[in-house]
């Protein structure tokens, strides 16, 4: 790595730190007056950084929606929960881990549409998964009605501890209808 690189990774690393949300590459490369490329190498060279398994890092740098953002690593939650005094986090209900699986999958999804895939009414789950900002109103169908669209937040990919949603396993169509004809702890393939 050359010095301008290494410069050019901790000046990425500072305005990703005091960033207060994530924010795309084109705005990190015309803050830094730098190409878009050098950016998307800068920012893969610190995800290989905070992900190296010989020298492990308390930081994590998460993608989402084409944004990028510096996050604390997983693994450091209880720590970081005792440090603040936080208290656990709640459990998510089946409900609630039903429709964020839907939304995960086929994102972005309205209510109707995650009503019909589930067969019963998903407003509480969604209240609640909106309220523990899990899920975010992302605009509104063209539909009859026009209702509202539901997408993730990057809050979904910390609380389950994924740098991306390209890590979210793959849907397995067969393995689902099988599972909707009985009642096992899993929900599409995932336990609960």
């Amino acid at each position: 790595m050359t010095e301008n690189e290494l410069n050019l990774n901790a000046r990425l690393e500072a305005l990703l730190f005091v960033a207060p949300e994530p924010v795309a590459p084109s705005q990190l490369a015309a803050a830094l007056g730098v190409s878009a490329r050098k950016v998307e190498k800068g920012l893969e060279e610190l995800a290989a950084l905070y992900s190296d398994a010989e020298n492990p890092r308390g930081l994590r740098l998460q993608r989402l929606h084409g944004r990028v953002q510096l996050t604390s690593a997983p693994e450091m939650a209880a720590q970081i929960e005792r440090f603040l005094g936080l208290e656990a986090t709640s459990r998510l209900s089946r409900a609630a881990l039903e429709v964020l699986a839907i939304v995960a999958y086929r994102r972005p999804v309205t209510r109707p549409q995650i009503d019909a895939i589930r067969g019963v009414n998903s407003d509480s789950a969604l209240k609640s998964l909106l309220h523990k900002g899990l899920l975010q109103e992302v605009g509104r169908s063209a539909s009859p009605g026009r209702p509202i669209l539901y997408s993730l937040t990057p809050a979904f990919l910390q609380h389950f501890g994924l740098h991306s949603l390209q890590e979210l396993p793959p849907l397995d169509l067969e393995s689902v209808e099988s599972q909707e004809s009985t009642t096992g702890d899993e929900i599409w393939g995932v336990k609960t």
